[in-house]
């Protein structure tokens, strides 16, 4: 896929969520080449607006049906949708011959006005992609028309992968066990609105909003929501192990997965627990994992916290441990902004569609 003189044109669908304002504030930041923005909110709290022109060139508002699905090169999807887009709708209606690559960084596809996304009708192949790990491990097999959906893999499904892929290059692992915390800005601007005011209420001994969560979070861990609670981190624990299973497919050994639901903010954490087939010293795990986008903490540095890497698109890795019944067993703990390292994702795999890295 070529420019135009000035560059891409792209739309972010959802650009209201948090997601979204991380995503357009990437894209503002880095140096992808971008001739025209639009954007379309659906954020929940937010009441639906109409595409907005960001570029320098234009900033008035136009209507959703003025848009046309040739007139741009890719689409990021970056919230739930209750009803498609006009582009989206015609993109959908084209299958594989539409112009526009969808970026999907939710994991859901499209879905219909009511909502059924399993019902709704799917394109041809969905590919979910981690363009830096790509590059360090390419996995076999047919790359896919850049017409379809590409799944910008979830920051936990990157975190995972990143360690995975790392040590399995240089040792063979048995057995892995994963533990992802997730934060209240999964369930977007309403989830971090129901943690804070669960927080002051508490401490005035006030009862307490459950309608995200379900359940008191504030200064508690939840291994699930609540039975009340509408927050998308519902199913997101099923979403997580497909995406890890399709994209790691046989390289390692699956990860056995947990999610939980903790008392943060921002960013997520992962605890994770590998076997390897013989005695590796922690020091050679570390030499193994250090490269692109992690880094590793040492013994004499403090542990890295969720609250520390917020704003940073790398992996964060605390000094590796050996598991003190098992000599084969390593414990890692890792942490990462997920708006942050999703934005960043979605935005590489764009430009990893780019004529001159396809060429």
């Amino acid at each position: 896929m070529k420019p135009g003189k000035e560059g891409y044109r792209l739309a972010v669908v959802g650009a209201s969520s948090l997601l979204g304002k991380e995503l357009v504030a990437v894209l503002e930041e880095g140096k992808f080449p971008v001739s025209r923005l639009v954007t379309f909110s659906t954020d929940e709290d937010v009441p639906e607006l109409p595409i907005i022109d960001l570029s320098a060139s234009s900033k008035t508002s136009v209507q959703d049906g003025d848009v046309n699905e040739a007139e741009l090169d890719f689409a990021f999807l970056a919230a739930p949708l209750r009803e498609l887009p006009a582009f989206l709708r015609s993109w959908q209606d084209q299958a594989g011959a539409a112009h526009c690559s969808v970026i999907d960084l939710i994991g859901e596809g499209l879905g219909g006005a009511d909502g059924d996304r399993e019902a709704a009708a799917a394109p041809p192949a969905q590919q979910v992609k981690v363009p830096f790990l790509d590059r360090l491990f390419p996995a076999s097999g047919v790359e896919s028309d850049p017409a379809q959906v590409f799944v910008s893999a979830h920051p936990a499904v990157i975190v995972i992968s990143s360690l995975l892929l790392r040590l399995a290059a240089r040792f063979p692992l048995r057995t892995a066990v994963a533990q992802v915390f997730g934060s209240a800005s999964e369930s977007g601007s309403r989830g971090i609105e129901e943690l804070q005011r669960q927080t002051m209420q508490l401490l005035s001994f006030q009862k307490i909003p459950r309608q995200v969560f379900g359940a008191q979070l504030a200064f508690n861990l939840l291994p699930r929501l609540g039975r009340t609670g509408t927050g998308e981190a519902a199913g997101l624990e099923a979403r997580l192990g497909r995406q890890l299973h399709q994209y790691l497919g046989e390289r390692v050994p699956r990860p056995a997965l947990r999610r939980l639901q903790a008392p943060a903010f921002y960013s997520l954490g992962v605890s994770l627990y590998v076997e390897t087939s013989e005695i590796v010293s922690p020091e050679a795990a570390t030499a193994a994992l250090a490269g692109e986008r992690v880094r590793v903490r040492r013994s004499t540095q403090d542990a890295p916290t969720q609250v520390e890497v917020t704003g940073s698109s790398d992996i964060l890795v605390d000094r590796i441990v050996s598991d003190a019944a098992r000599p084969t067993g390593l414990w890692l703990w890792a942490v990462a902004d997920n708006l942050r390292l999703a934005a960043t994702n979605a935005v590489e795999l764009a430009a990893s569609l780019r004529e001159p890295a396809r060429a």
